[in-house]
């Protein structure tokens, strides 16, 4: 956490929390703001927060022993300020309390600076890099905070850890980083993890982007239904930060994938002006004269009032979609739309997203593609590009929803000539077992196994079978963990990078 003197004092949040003035009267000055009892300094406040497997009240002590001046918990457990002899206070909701009093100790940044959250199953990160780019191109400077990664005044953000959504004491500290960096703009990628569990209040969004709407992520919030209303958080509130000043007073939008049919819901959530974009649809910003080829793509974007020439470095149809988006943000924020293009057409790529790695007499590629519909739309893709065998490296992750495994087989059965199935983030799950629901769903879908399929569980050795099966004219496309830097197994997590791995194998087998 900063070590630098407070912009702000949380203690100003608390009167909305329901705290009476005595009561914050009797409480400190906090140097930072922990919900990790193992990240505590002395003189900060430590926020209990329940989670799924641990529960923060039960480190409270342990977060005194380190130094917290201050405690925060929930309403019900008031003996933890007798039993820690420190300053204590209760809330009712300490997930949401921990945004609103980092959000104070920051000094609300996000009401000093033009917010962009981008949502949707499939696309987020590599929208919002878009975005940035966008931004960039027309001259302005923002911050961006993604999964893949967070930059503050064009320096890379390292240390943080590998979370969807970092928690919101670190996405305000981050934020308050970016306006003291000088930028004006911030463009967030906002997950359904953050918007449910409440890792994005506070953020005060102008402008809200939605790529598209797909099964995932039910092993958490149970059904469809309930996810789409996590994601739908982000255009409910949008508008809700109050007036803004200088360059972050923009008229709030939504902006919505008119070909993803959602779109509807979303735009009936929202209180503001909606967008939408499409290539196939009608809509008020379309993407047409599409020309798509290995290494990227050019298209117009038309409004109706003007045409704009744009170009992406990333393939796919659905690419063409995320730079439309990013290009329509740009706009909505009244930005020049041209600048924007340009912008997104310097872009260069995004780690892990369909990046190529060199070295083999074939092609190799490394994916995020982890869900079912992004394997599909990654090797319909692929496919044209394609003069031999489309060869794909996947598993899927443990102790996620049980389908995303039979939709990852059933794509990859239909989409590639052969596949090594192996592990992806097993975690407690034997690996063996997830490999084995992913075979039954090859198999479901007229593979046969030995003929279109290998089970091969170690994930090193499964991308090192794929090389060595390979000749001139195939692809081998590495999907499901892209730009992650580590693989999450029973023992912990372990350092991992597919892109790294390739090109080790890489060069033990062709030299280089």
């Amino acid at each position: 956490m900063t070590t630098e003197p407070p912009r702000g004092d949380w203690r100003d949040a608390l009167a909305d929390e329901g705290v009476p003035a005595d009561a914050v009267a009797a409480l400190p000055a906090v140097r930072a703001i922990a919900h990790d009892s193992r990240q505590v300094r002395p003189g900060d406040l430590f926020v209990c927060i329940p989670g799924a497997r641990a529960d923060g009240h039960d480190f409270a002590a342990a977060a005194v022993a380190a130094g917290a001046a201050a405690l925060v918990f929930a309403k019900g457990r008031s003996d933890l300020g007798e039993r820690t002899g420190v300053p204590a206070v209760s809330v009712a909701n300490p997930r949401a309390a921990l945004a609103a009093l980092a959000a104070a100790h920051e000094g609300y940044p996000a009401r000093r600076l033009a917010m962009v959250g981008i949502t949707g199953t499939d696309g987020k990160s590599t929208t919002a890099f878009l975005t940035h780019a966008a931004l960039a191109g027309a001259g302005v400077t923002a911050g961006l905070l993604t999964t893949i990664e967070s930059r503050i005044g064009g320096e890379t953000v390292t240390g943080l850890p590998r979370l969807t959504t970092q928690e919101a004491n670190v996405v305000q500290r981050l934020l308050g980083d970016m306006v003291a960096a000088g930028c004006t703009h911030a463009v967030v990628e906002a997950t359904s993890h953050g918007l449910e569990l409440h890792r994005l209040d506070q953020c005060a969004f102008d402008v809200g982007v939605l790529t598209n709407l797909s099964s995932d992520h039910l092993d958490f919030h149970g059904t469809m239904d309930v996810y789409r209303r996590a994601k739908g958080r982000l255009f409910g509130g949008l508008g809700e930060g109050g007036a803004k000043a200088g360059p972050a007073a923009v008229r709030p939008r939504a902006i919505l994938n008119a070909d993803d049919p959602s779109w509807r819901y979303f735009a009936g959530l929202t209180r503001v002006q909606a967008v939408t974009y499409a290539l196939d649809a009608d809509a008020d910003v379309r993407a047409e004269d599409v020309m798509l080829w290995p290494d990227g793509s050019t298209f117009v974007v038309s409004t109706g009032e003007e045409s704009v020439e744009a170009s992406v470095r990333l393939p796919g149809r659905f690419n063409v979609a995320n730079a439309t988006a990013a290009i329509t943000a740009a706009a909505a924020l009244g930005l020049d739309a041209r600048l924007a293009a340009s912008g997104v057409a310097a872009c260069r790529g995004v780690p892990g997203r369909m990046e190529p790695i060199a070295g083999a007499p074939f092609g190799v590629i490394v994916d995020y593609a982890h869900t079912p519909d992004a394997m599909r739309q990654v090797l319909a893709t692929l496919r044209p590009i394609v003069d031999g065998r489309l060869i794909v490296v996947f598993g899927a992750a443990g102790e996620r929803a049980r389908d995303r495994r039979s939709g990852l087989g059933a794509a990859v059965a239909a989409g590639a000539d052969f596949a090594v199935i192996t592990e992806e983030d097993p975690r407690s799950e034997p690996s063996d077992a997830i490999v084995d629901e992913i075979a039954s769903a090859m198999r479901a879908g007229g593979a046969a196994e030995g003929e279109r399929f290998e089970r091969v569980v170690d994930r090193r050795e499964a991308i090192a079978r794929a090389l060595a099966i390979a000749t001139s004219g195939d692809l081998v496309l590495v999907a499901g963990k892209g730009h992650e830097q580590s693989i999450e197994r029973a023992d912990g997590s372990h350092p991992w990078d597919d892109r790294t791995v390739a090109r080790e194998l890489i060069a033990e087998r062709f030299g280089g």
